[in-house]
Parts: structure tokens; C-alpha cells; sequence
């Protein structure tokens, strides 16, 4: 039974989720780093929320841990990095808290643009003092809305109803698809900077995204513009705000996340125009037991039926997907083993894989991965799989590259990896028969069709007569079974360069091999192994 560590609070429905899906639940809150370390240990995988941090430490060496998942959007509380090289999918809850989230930012602008805080405290104290906290409406204003994700489009299209005018940043979204939410769209962000009388943030905190909203673009935005961020604390520079702030030049903020959390003794929070609130964009009842549900079914979905969803860390795929593409992803690996043990140790530069008919229809990213993974784990120390193998490959300087062609060919789908060697080059192609049986198609220039599964012995020969019954013999009498034969010539004509692949039921011994190897027409002969036909992939659950 899979087991799941649960190390911040998840909400009863979240956690009998689990139960009912029939994983077994470890719930542990208040560990300290070294406890988590020691508790990852005994875990397939773990869901945290904002209070748990996974740093390169914690996550290095975990190989039963398989995945984490965080409820909620941010993953800035996990080293993606680490967790990829250690092979852990990494996935998050985008749509739990997005209501929530959205009705908190609005909430914001409507209390900032009315000064909502002070005039409240203002009564608390025994004052009736209306002069002082004329606010403004927001009908006619321009909001500009950076990134336009779930939560960045549920903002938009909630200040559309407010009669706002909204323009927004996002690289991805079309302008067709924006217009029909009424938001105009940008591509750059110094596109609307000086255009809005509000701006709000809904990216992830990035390199690319860390002081987004820096000094010289507050300092070209409108006079008396106002900001929002209830995303991640330090999308916007916190010092270059409260700069901009007292010096009258920006006329508040409005915030709910901060870089440190809880900010201490900050003077942002204490000038006067700034309104700020304790993270509590996702804190609704309704927000906490979305996230947790959700996240127990992604977590469920991964460790009973390969399903990857909102992973940040590598392609998404579906149960009904993964069953699809479960052929494709072994053949890709078993490609990758076969030339790994061909190359003999040189120097491994770049590889290319090339994919032809139905393969090419498919996450062909993802079969790369899995040819990257059998290319790599026999060679490395580290736990190597999809998740993986990409980087670690990259780290060594082997550039992995692929290509695709709707074109059939000679068969309906076909997969050649051909890989750069300081020895030269080594191409393997294979293909698939119905939907499970693995073929060997191509081995350098031969054309040919062999298993690729179990013992493989490869020998390149000059095509005359005798050489097959000499090696059944000699094979007979080292009790060795030939299972399959397959034969590759370069000539469709005996007496020029071959290749025969032989599937064997065992492994010959030296003495066999060296006695082949004596023949004078054999040219060169080489022992692969590869795994069982139809065995598990290493790196899914139930393989």
C-alpha cells in the first residue's frame, strides 16, 4: 500500500480522500527539518502546504519518495531543482484557492480605493471624520492585471463587472481569447505600466518574475496609481514601493504576501496608505477544503494510476493517456539501454531521436525522457527516470534533441534514436506491432526484425553459408536456446556486410562467445540486455 506524509494541516475532507482511495496516511505536523528528512524516507509521497519547506537537502537520496504535491498554487517552499535531479514529480492545486484568492483581491481594491482600514479604525477610535477618507470609485479606471492565469482571469473578469477598464500581461494568452473576457492584452509589461490606475500581480514568484515591479516602473507609472499582490511577496520590491509611497509619487498598496512572512517591524506596513492583511488570499473555509480534496486526488491519481496532473516539473498526462503512451515510453527506454551498452564507454556527446507516423502524434517530449532514462541509469549513480534524465544529461553536456514526420513510412509508427559518440555514430530504430508487442526495426544501416526484449546477441558477419549452423552448434553445445533469429544485410545479396540479432533464453558463456568470435568471417559480436518483454517500467507505479 502506498503511504502518503501529510506535515501541515489538510482538512478532514482532504485527508478521508486519501483514506477512501485506499492509501495508507502518515500525519505528522511539527516536525522539524531533519525529522521530515528521516520521515521522507518511509513515504512513496508527501503533501505540505505553506508551512513545510523541502530544501536540496531534505529531498537528496529519497528514492521511495516519488512525488510531492503542494495544496495550493506556490512552489516556491520546494527546491524544483533538486526535487527533478532526485526524479520527484512535483504538482500543485491551482484551482482550489482561485476563487477565494480572486474575491480577496478585489476585496483589497475596493478597500484601498475607499480607504476602508483607516476609516474603520477611525470609528473604533471614537472619530466621525469623513473628510479625511474620500475615496475614489473605480467605474472608469483602468486595472492593469499582470499575468492572466486562473486567479489573474477570475480578477479580470470580476473588475469587468465592476465597469473597470482591464488591460492585462500575459505571454500566453491569445488576444482573441482575452477579448471575450473584455481584457485587453499585452505582451509586454512596460506595455501598460504607465497606461493603468491599478495594478495588481498574479504570476509565480521566478527568477524572471523576483522585482517584476521594480523601481523605474513604479516610477513610470501614473501619479497616484495604487498596487496590489496578493500573489507571492517579492513580485513586487517591497523597499522600492514604500520609496515610491513617501515621496507621494504612488498612492497606496494594498498587500498580502510579503518576501518574509510575518514582515516584522516593516515600514512598508506602517505608512500610511497601505493596507495589508496576514496571507489570507486562500483562507475560506471553502478555499482549505477545495485545495486539500484536491490535492489528495491528484496525490491518489499519481500513486494508483500514473496520473500526472499540475506538475510543475514535467509534461501532465492523464490515467487514460499514460495507459496509451506505456508502450511508446518502454520502447523509448529499451532504445536507450540497447544503445547505452552498444557504445562501448566512449564519449557520449548528443542524441536524436526521430519520429515517424503515429509516434509522432504522441508526447513525443515524454518518450524522449524515457529514451534519456534507459540511455542514462545503467551509467549513473543517481536514481535516473522521466523526471530526470533530461537534466541530468544536460549537466554532462549530451544535448538530447528530437524531430517528427507525419509520414509512414515502412511501418505505421517507428522511433530512431541515433546517438554522437567520440567513436562515431550508433542508430537503433524501433517500432511497435498491435499495441504491446516491441520491435527492433534498425541497427546502423541494417534493416532487419528482431525482439527487443531479454538476451540480445548482435554479430556483424560477411553474409556466407554455414555461419548460422556454426553458431547454432556452437550455441547447442554450450546449452544456449536460440529463441529468435533476425538478419540484416546491407545487400539484398549474399556475400557483402550483415548483422544478425539473435533473442536468446540465456546468457552465453565467455567460452561460447570467444569460440564465435574465432570464426573468420565474424567481424564483431556483442552481448545486450535488455528486460523481459512486457516488464514493468521501473519508474511507474506498478510499472
Amino acid at each position: 500500500m502506498a503511504r502518503v506524509l501529510i506535515t501541515d494541516n489538510l482538512s478532514a475532507a482532504g485527508l478521508r480522500c486519501l483514506k477512501e482511495a485506499g492509501l495508507e496516511v502518515d500525519v505528522r505536523s511539527g516536525l522539524k527539518p531533519l525529522e521530515v528528512r528521516e520521515a521522507l524516507k518511509e513515504v512513496d509521497g508527501i503533501i505540505i502546504r505553506s508551512g513545510t519547506t523541502l530544501t536540496e537537502e531534505l529531498l537528496k537520496d529519497q528514492p521511495r519518495l516519488k512525488v510531492i504535491v503542494r495544496a495550493g498554487v506556490g512552489v516556491d517552499n520546494i527546491d524544483l531543482s533538486a526535487a527533478t535531479r532526485e526524479g520527484i514529480v512535483v504538482m500543485n492545486t491551482p484551482a482550489g484557492n482561485t476563487t477565494s484568492t480572486a474575491e480577496h483581491t478585489i476585496a483589497m481594491l475596493l478597500a484601498l480605493s475607499r480607504n476602508i482600514a483607516p476609516a474603520a479604525a477611525s470609528m473604533k477610535a471614537g472619530k466621525w471624520d469623513r473628510k479625511s477618507y474620500t475615496g475614489t470609485q473605480l467605474a472608469g479606471k483602468t486595472l492593469a492585471v499582470v499575468g492572466l492565469g486562473r486567479i489573474g482571469l477570475a480578477v479580470a473578469k470580476r473588475a469587468v463587472g465592476l465597469e473597470m477598464k482591464v488591460i492585462g500581461y500575459d505571454p500566453f494568452l491569445s488576444a482573441e481569447r482575452a477579448a471575450e473576457h473584455g481584457i485587453e492584452v499585452v505582451r509586454q509589461v512596460d506595455d501598460l505600466i504607465d497606461r493603468c490606475d491599478f495594478l495588481t500581480v498574479h504570476t509565480p514568484l521566478t527568477d524572471e518574475t523576483k522585482g517584476l515591479i521594480n523601481a523605474e516602473r513604479l516610477a513610470r507609472m501614473k501619479k497616484g496609481a495604487r498596487i496590489i499582490n496578493c500573489a507571492r511577496g517579492g513580485i513586487v520590491d517591497e523597499a522600492a514601493l514604500a520609496d515610491a509611497i513617501e515621496k507621494g509619487h504612488v498612492a497606496g498598496a494594498a498587500l498580502d504576501v510579503f518576501v518574509q512572512e510575518p514582515p516584522g517591524d516593516d515600514r512598508l506596513v506602517k505608512l500610511p496608505g497601505v493596507l495589508t492583511t496576514p496571507h489570507l488570499g486562500a483562507s475560506t473555509d471553502e478555499a482549505q477544503e477545495l485545495v486539500a480534496v484536491e490535492a489528495a486526488e491528484i496525490i491518489s491519481g499519481f500513486l494508483l494510476r500514473n496520473e500526472v496532473r499540475h506538475a510543475v516539473n514535467m509534461a501532465p498526462l492523464s490515467a487514460a493517456e499514460m495507459a496509451d503512451m506505456r508502450a511508446y515510453l518502454d520502447l523509448g527506454r529499451r532504445l536507450g539501454l540497447l544503445l547505452a551498452q552498444q557504445n562501448k564507454g566512449a564519449g557520449l556527446r548528443a542524441a536524436h531521436l526521430m519520429y515517424r507516423g503515429e509516434a509522432a502524434t504522441k508526447n513525443t517530449r515524454l518518450i524522449t525522457s524515457s529514451f534519456a532514462a534507459g540511455l542514462l541509469e545503467t551509467a549513473l549513480s543517481e536514481h535516473v527516470n522521466i523526471v530526470n534524465a533530461e537534466m541530468l544529461a544536460k549537466e554532462r553536456g549530451i544535448r538530447i534533441t528530437e524531430s517528427a514526420s507525419s509520414d509512414v513510412g515502412d511501418f505505421s509508427t517507428m522511433i530512431r534514436a541515433t546517438i554522437e559518440t567520440d567513436a562515431g555514430e550508433l542508430t537503433a530504430a524501433g517500432t511497435i506491432f498491435g499495441k504491446q508487442f516491441l520491435r527492433l526495426v534498425r541497427l546502423g544501416t541494417f534493416s532487419l526484425d528482431a525482439y527487443l526484449d531479454g538476451t540480445l546477441l548482435i554479430y556483424k558477419h560477411r553474409d556466407v553459408p554455414g555461419l548460422i549452423g556454426f553458431i547454432g552448434t556452437i550455441f547447442g553445445r554450450h546449452q544456449v536456446n536460440i529463441a529468435h533469429m533476425a538478419l540484416g544485410r546491407e545487400k539484398n545479396e549474399p556475400g557483402g556486410d550483415a548483422v544478425a540479432v539473435l533473442n536468446l533464453d540465456n546468457e552465453p558463456s565467455a567460452a561460447a562467445l570467444d569460440e564465435v568470435r574465432k570464426h573468420p568471417e565474424v567481424t564483431g559480436i556483442e552481448v545486450v540486455k535488455l528486460p523481459p518483454a512486457g516488464a514493468p517500467l521501473p519508474w511507474l507505479v506498478g510499472g
